[in-house]
């Protein structure tokens, strides 16, 4: 076979052709496939090119390679059932109609029932009363796939359409806001990264990390460990932040709930998501529950209250009952922050419920000065700043507010374009945040709550 190309057309010459004279073409291309080119010349306008048809050193064995190869594929869409088609399916006489049946048989869908009662438990004619939803009540059997020591009464399970016996055995029914609490990645904030609350977080270590950690220090003095603690103090000393960092350390499961998350519109939904709660914090291993701003659903209890705050006290109570009510609450761990305790209700914190109480109080000067070089860690500053000075000029200043100034640093130095902050903008910054907004800020009127 040869190919001919001029002007990017291809002329398909017949193989027998042994030479070609080409006159006046100088650009023209001449390609042959298995030939072998004897001579070549170029008198004046004159290309003589000799080819002589016939088969190469290796063209038998690549001839025979390529056979293979077809064959090796013919075989293989046989076997694998390819065929261009518009469904895709394989050859017909690869179906099998029997056995498709029986597996639609075998996976057939089940329903959903509850089973509320358990007849004649301790002999071999056990049986199974249910309740599905909507339609009837059944006494029923087991399956094969269900041993008659996994059933309890209460328990959700699953039900085949025809004889209504017990399938598979289901999870308790959670709703779906309470599963999204449940943090999932642990936050990036450690020990390290908190500052100015080093005696709070020896006894918050005490109560959450002690007892998961090394419980057999309480079984062998005979005491049960506090399962409570109630974090206040004014914003920004660093509450939620120590709450991070537990989840963090700890590789129990760790619950975050926002108090107002609890506040439903309904009668009974805030009670109904606080039993879920702890229904699927019970169900872990070991779990550490943490309530944020509960003074939302936590207010004490009065006479005169609107008829608004009644659904808000009965979550409360709820909140209350799973604390310390009649059944145990297992290894769970309970921490509450708020600004505002004195409006808590003294039933929720009471000991048995809540513990132990921490106070997060201002930080003083080595604690500001701590914070400082926390936040100069992770900014580009030069090495002269006197952090103790900085410190003495932040009086009655929190940890956020620490933070806004090393943020405010950080403007002045891109407002005069340069890469390094300077102790010059860290005093600007304490002189704009400290002093220009001294009037925003309400730590002193916490200070009088707490």
């Amino acid at each position: 076979m040869c190919l001919y190309m001029e002007g990017g057309q291809f002329i398909i010459l017949s193989s027998i052709i042994s030479y070609q004279i080409y006159l006046n073409f100088p650009n023209s291309f001449f390609f042959s496939f298995n030939t072998l080119i004897i001579m070549i010349f170029y008198p004046m306008n004159l290309c003589l090119l000799f080819f002589l048809q016939g088969s190469g050193p290796y063209s038998k064995s690549i001839k025979k390679v390529e056979t293979d190869i077809t064959g090796l594929v013919t075989n293989i869409n046989k076997l694998c059932g390819v065929r261009e088609s518009d469904t895709g399916l394989c050859l017909p006489n690869q179906w099998d109609l029997q056995l498709d049946k029986q597996m639609l048989n075998e996976e057939q869908p089940l329903q959903v029932a509850r089973c509320t009662k358990i007849i004649n438990s301790d002999t071999d004619q056990t049986k199974y009363i249910i309740n599905v939803k909507q339609i009837a009540k059944f006494v029923v059997g087991l399956g094969e796939k269900v041993a008659p020591s996994d059933i309890e009464e209460g328990m959700r399970v699953g039900v085949d359409r025809t004889k209504y016996k017990i399938q598979i055995l289901l999870p308790p029914k959670i709703d779906p806001s309470v599963t999204m609490m449940t943090v999932e990645e642990k936050p990036d904030i450690t020990y390290n990264d908190i500052g100015g609350c080093k005696e709070q977080l020896e006894k918050l270590r005490e109560v959450v990390e002690m007892p998961l950690l090394q419980p057999e220090r309480f079984v062998t003095l005979g005491i049960d460990p506090p399962k409570g603690v109630l974090l206040y103090g004014p914003p920004g000393t660093g509450k939620t932040l120590t709450a991070r960092a537990i989840a963090n350390r700890t590789d129990a499961c760790f619950i975050c709930v926002i108090g107002s998350e609890l506040v439903q519109k309904y009668v009974g939904e805030g009670a109904r998501l606080v039993r879920e709660l702890f229904q699927m914090a019970k169900s872990k291993k070991a779990c550490i529950l943490f309530i944020d701003e509960v003074d939302a659903i936590g207010g004490s209890r009065g006479d005169e209250s609107a008829h608004g705050d009644h659904e808000v006290q009965r979550t409360m109570l709820e909140i209350v009952n799973q604390l310390d009510g009649f059944d145990n609450r297992g290894n769970i761990k309970v921490i509450m922050a708020t600004n505002r305790p004195d409006t808590l209700d003294s039933a929720l914190v009471r000991p048995g419920r809540i513990d132990r109480k921490i106070e997060f109080s201002l930080p003083d000067l080595e604690g500001r000065t701590h914070i400082f070089k926390i936040h100069a860690n992770t900014m580009n500053m030069s090495r002269d700043v006197r952090f103790e000075l900085l410190a003495r000029l932040c009086p009655n200043s929190t940890g956020s507010d620490i933070r806004s100034v090393c943020t405010e640093a950080g403007m002045f130095a891109i407002r005069a374009r340069r890469k390094t902050i300077t102790e010059k903008d860290l005093l600007l910054a304490i002189n704009k945040v400290i002093h220009g907004c001294k009037q925003f800020s309400a730590t002193g009127k916490y200070m009088v709550y707490n």
